[in-house]
C-alpha cells in the first residue's frame, strides 16, 4: 500500500510519444536529392525555357521535315531562279542553282543534328564506361586508359576527322559521327575517372563493401549513379559542338558528299554568291548559330544547377 501512494503521487506517468507516418511527412521534411534541387533551379531560369522550347523545335524539324515544308529541296531547283528574291511560296529566295533556300535549310536540319546526337551518344557512352572502369578498379587499366587518352588528347578532333575521313570511301551521317567520337572521347571518359575516384571514397560504398557486395555491383548501383552529373553538363555542350564540327567538315569538303542536304554544304556553296545573294550564306549560318546556341545555353543552365558550390551559395 505505501508503495502505491509512493508512486501515485511522485512518480509521473509516461507519456506516449506519437509515431509519425513516413508517408504524412510534409513536402519540407522529405529528403531531397540531387536532381530535385537541380530541377527546381533550372525552371526558375528563363534561359532554360527558351533553350528546351528552341532544341524541342529544332529536333522536331530534323525529325519531321516535311510538316514544315511542302516544296522538294532538290526536285524543285530552276536554272530561272538562280539568286531569285522571295516569293509566294519562297520566304527565303531561291539559291544560284534555283534551289529554294527555307526548304534546303529545313531539310538540312536532319543531317547535321543527326551527327551531333549520334556522335555525342557514342563519345557519352564510351566515356562512360572507360572512365568509370579505370578510376574505379584502377591499377595498370588506370595507367593504360590514361595514356591512350593522352595521346588522343595531343590530336585535335577536327584535324584528326579531316585526316581519317580522307581514307574513307563512303561518307554518310553515321561515318561523320563515328569519326568525330574517336577522336572525342577522352575528355568524356577523364571527367567521368575523376568523379568516380572522388565517389570510391563515400561512405555509402564503404558500407557498401563491408556488407560484402561485389565491386561491381557496388560500381553499377552507387558510384556511376552519383558520378555522372558532369559528364551530363559536357555531353550537352559537346552536341553543339558536334555539329559545328560537321558543317566545318562539310564546309572544308571532307565531310558529307555534296548530295546530303547539310547546313556545312549550303554555306560551302553559297560562297560564290555572297556579294549578289547573302542571305544564301548568311541564313543556314544563322540557323547553324542558333542551334548551337541553344545547347550551349541548356549546358550552362545544367551546368550551374548541378554544380554544389552553386546550390551552396543559393
Amino acid at each position: 500500500m505505501q508503495n502505491r501512494k509512493f508512486q501515485e503521487h511522485f512518480v509521473a506517468p509516461i507519456e506516449e510519444t506519437p509515431v509519425v507516418a513516413v508517408d504524412k511527412l510534409d513536402e519540407s521534411q522529405k529528403a531531397r536529392s540531387t536532381w530535385d534541387d537541380a530541377w527546381d533551379s533550372m525552371r526558375r531560369r528563363p534561359s532554360f525555357w527558351i533553350s528546351s522550347a528552341l532544341i524541342v523545335l529544332i529536333v522536331t524539324v530534323a525529325a519531321f521535315p516535311g510538316l514544315f515544308t511542302s516544296v522538294s529541296p532538290n526536285l524543285g531547283c530552276e536554272l530561272a531562279n538562280s539568286n531569285g528574291a522571295p516569293t509566294a511560296g519562297h520566304p527565303l529566295g531561291f539559291t544560284r542553282q534555283g534551289c529554294d533556300v527555307y526548304a534546303r535549310i529545313i531539310f538540312g536540319t536532319q543531317a547535321s543534328v543527326t551527327v551531333g546526337l549520334i556522335a555525342t551518344l557514342l563519345v557519352t557512352i564510351s566515356g562512360i564506361i572507360v572512365g568509370s572502369l579505370a578510376g574505379y578498379y584502377g591499377g595498370f587499366l588506370d595507367a593504360f586508359v590514361s595514356r591512350v587518352g593522352d595521346i588522343f588528347f595531343a590530336i585535335p578532333t577536327v584535324l584528326g576527322a579531316i585526316v581519317l575521313m580522307s581514307v574513307i570511301p563512303e561518307r554518310t551521317p553515321l561515318t561523320v559521327a563515328f569519326v568525330l567520337a574517336v577522336f572525342a572521347w577522352p575528355q568524356i571518359a577523364r571527367i567521368m575517372r575523376g568523379a568516380v575516384l572522388s565517389a570510391s571514397n563515400s561512405d555509402y560504398v564503404t558500407a557498401s563493401t563491408a556488407l560484402g557486395v561485389s565491386k561491381f555491383k557496388i560500381l553499377l548501383r552507387h558510384v556511376v549513379p552519383n558520378s555522372i552529373a558532369p559528364v551530363i553538363v559536357v555531353a550537352t555542350i559537346s552536341l553543339g559542338t558536334f555539329i559545328v564540327a560537321e558543317a566545318t567538315l562539310s564546309f572544308l569538303g571532307i565531310g558529307l558528299p555534296p548530295t546530303v542536304m547539310s547546313w556545312g554544304n549550303d554555306i560551302a556553296q553559297a560562297q560564290t554568291s555572297i556579294r549578289t545573294n547573302p542571305q544564301v550564306l548568311l541564313l543556314p549560318s544563322a540557323a547553324l548559330s542558333i542551334t548551337v546556341l541553344s545547347f550551349l545555353m541548356l549546358g550552362d543552365v545544367v551546368r550551374d544547377a548541378l554544380d554544389p558550390a552553386a546550390r551552396a551559395r543559393r
